[in-house]
């Protein structure tokens, strides 16, 4: 079983930076494609950034590229989403997700949405506050 451990989130107020980190180990696989999600209150679970196995290639949506960041180090098996230029919209409880490599050949499929996933973290609160 493969166990996904967020941690970072809390306060910041508008235009601060914050930096979530994340743990997957377990399973069969030494590494996994990552992703970050968030679930602001009321709404639906969007898929914000994900990364592969290799930390060769990204995928951002609209809505955070350019202000967030997803970056990975397997050595220590961590993933991270640094995040900036913060809004009160920003404010939800983020997610970190891991799935088995999507990799054929050279070419990544990257995940693009909650099925894509198998392995869930608990969440972590972000606030932002204006």
């Amino acid at each position: 079983q493969v166990q996904v451990v967020e941690s970072g989130g809390g306060f910041v107020q508008t235009g601060g930076s914050l930096i979530l980190s994340c743990s997957a180990s377990g399973g069969t696989y030494a590494f996994y494609d990552m992703g970050w999600f968030r679930r602001p209150a009321g709404k639906e679970r969007e898929l914000l950034a994900a990364i592969s196995w290799t930390g060769g290639t990204t995928y951002y949506a609209n809505s955070v590229r350019g202000r967030f960041t997803i970056s990975r180090d397997n050595a220590k098996k961590m993933v991270y989403l640094q995040m900036n230029s913060l809004k009160p919209e920003d404010s939800a409880v983020y997610y970190c997700a891991a799935t088995p490599p999507r990799t054929e050949g050279s070419v990544w499929h990257p995940p693009s949405k909650d099925a894509d996933f198998h392995y869930w973290g608990q969440g972590t609160q972000v606030t932002v506050s204006s």
